[in-house]
């Protein structure tokens, strides 16, 4: 009882001296801190922690941790787990030290074992520390793939999703990881709200994006980036070009591929991958001819395919095998007829052009049933007199 008198007296005094040293505009933040602690209107006080925290007023020096160690350290039993973390996130901001800033972290995991979002939430802040200000990938990759292990089973979006994809995008980007970075800066991207990113950060993350969907290996699906907003923030910038590339590559336009050399090769890292590019464009541009055809039409010549792709006739036959392989479409190889007969072709995020084709075929489907309704029709009477 008698400790507990003096941990009052002790929070009393901290936030008496900090009135009478506050900015006018702050003496009643603290007098309300002081109200609602004596009241104990814990989840009240904590939203009043969460909003104080940011003014510009706290955020200099260390006052922030010594509101951590004088006053919220004395209930911080009583705080939600996950608000508690939060809080925590912005405090240690004004640790100097990483690595004390990463032990502040492990410290407060056993408080908050009891919310594995707030569990998961203290690792990826962790991770943070360990990419951006020690360049420990190591620990930053241990720390992915145990959050990863935890955020795949849980049910639907935590409030951690959106900070760990963040911190595997960034992750995987350094890693140059392409495909990874693509998948999981989009899984990021769909976890937030796109307008609380400055215009610069959209643009950074739809350049990095679009280079991410061309060097990817197995990307062969375009579309949900070209419809995505993000994309949108490339427009009257320099590199606008980015979106006719993708638009390019997602309709296996190889024309406009090489139309567009003077642009893409002066990206080094595009320029140094001509070779799984032109790869790349050449199987999409396949997928389109399948995609364009009916079903009942599929069969593409040798010399059909190597006029679309510009390759010679004799390297047909791999690029084709090559598509069957990655399971970008399904078919047979007639080696005597120099002939494809193809069956299926992978599903994909359409964009506008190849819903208008769609709808064309669906159309001629209607027609086709139509016709065969009418033949039926007229032909019935036959039929049902055998």
């Amino acid at each position: 009882m008698a400790a507990a008198t003096v941990q009052q007296q002790s929070i009393t005094d901290y936030l008496s001296k900090k009135q009478k040293e506050s900015p006018k505009d702050l003496v009643s933040v603290w007098a309300t801190l002081e109200e609602l602690h004596n009241k104990r209107l814990w989840h009240q006080l904590t939203l009043k922690i969460l909003a104080i925290i940011k003014t510009p007023e706290l955020q200099k020096g260390d006052n922030l941790l010594q509101l951590y160690n004088n006053f919220i350290q004395t209930f911080e039993n009583k705080i939600n787990p996950l608000s508690l973390v939060e809080i925590v996130a912005i405090v240690i901001e004004q640790i100097k030290q990483p690595k004390d800033a990463i032990a502040f972290l492990e410290k407060t995991q056993p408080k908050v074992k009891v919310n594995s979002d707030a569990q998961n939430l203290c690792k990826v802040l962790a991770g943070q520390i360990y990419l951006e200000k020690l360049n420990d990938l190591d620990n930053t990759k241990k720390i992915i793939e145990e959050v990863e292990e935890t955020l795949d089973n849980a049910d639907g979006v935590t409030p951690v999703h959106g900070r760990f994809y963040l911190l595997a995008s960034q992750y995987y980007r350094i890693q140059g990881n392409h495909a990874q970075y693509y998948r999981t800066a989009l899984r990021y991207l769909g976890c937030i709200e796109l307008e609380t990113l400055t215009e610069e950060t959209k643009m950074q993350h739809a350049f990095f994006l679009g280079l991410a969907a061309l060097l990817g290996e197995g990307i062969y699906n375009l579309g949900e980036l070209l419809a995505h907003p993000v994309l949108q923030s490339l427009q009257s910038t320099e590199n606008a070009w980015l979106i006719d590339l993708l638009h390019a590559f997602n309709s296996g336009d190889i024309n406009k591929f090489e139309e567009m050399k003077t642009k893409w090769g002066s990206i080094a890292d595009l320029a140094a991958q001509e070779l799984f590019l032109r790869q790349k464009i050449s199987l999409l541009c396949l997928m389109e001819m399948t995609f364009k055809r009916p079903s009942h039409d599929r069969q593409l010549t040798f010399a059909e395919i190597a006029s679309e792709t510009k390759l010679p006739v004799n390297e047909i036959e791999l690029l084709v095998m090559k598509a069957l392989s990655q399971g970008l479409v399904k078919g047979a190889i007639d080696q005597v007829a120099s002939t494809v007969n193809m069956t299926w072709v992978q599903p994909r995020v359409l964009d506008r052009t190849q819903i208008t084709t769609m709808v064309e075929r669906l159309n001629q489907w209607c027609t086709h049933v139509g016709t065969m309704e009418k033949l039926l029709e007229e032909k019935a009477s036959e039929i049902l007199t055998l």
